[in-house]
């Protein structure tokens, strides 16, 4: 019961930094940083099917879980925002009329 005490407080301690370190990016930067961090949410999908693997409980396990579930939503997120940010750089595409 210690371990996942400890475990759910550094959850909630990631959460609150994590906020925190988010809200003072400003917005001309998000979008640069949030393609970099792609490579990081791929680690974490790795680590958390590491975690849902080797977990020795059910809680662990529907733990690691969700863990993979978010990870892989932000890796898609992330490289969504990336295609539309490329796009917007990108020349208009002209139309080939045949007349």
């Amino acid at each position: 019961m210690g371990e996942l005490l400890i475990g759910l407080y550094v959850f909630v301690l990631a959460i609150f930094v994590g906020f925190e370190v988010i809200t003072k990016i400003p917005p001309t930067l998000h979008t640069p940083l949030m393609s970099g961090a792609n490579a990081i949410s791929g680690i974490t999908v790795l680590g958390a099917f590491q975690a849902a693997r080797a977990g020795s409980t059910e809680l662990s396990s529907l733990f690691g879980f969700v863990a993979i579930v978010f990870a892989t939503i932000n890796v898609v997120g992330g490289f969504v925002v990336t295609d539309r940010m490329l796009a917007m750089f990108s020349g208009k595409k002209k139309k080939k009329q045949d007349a």
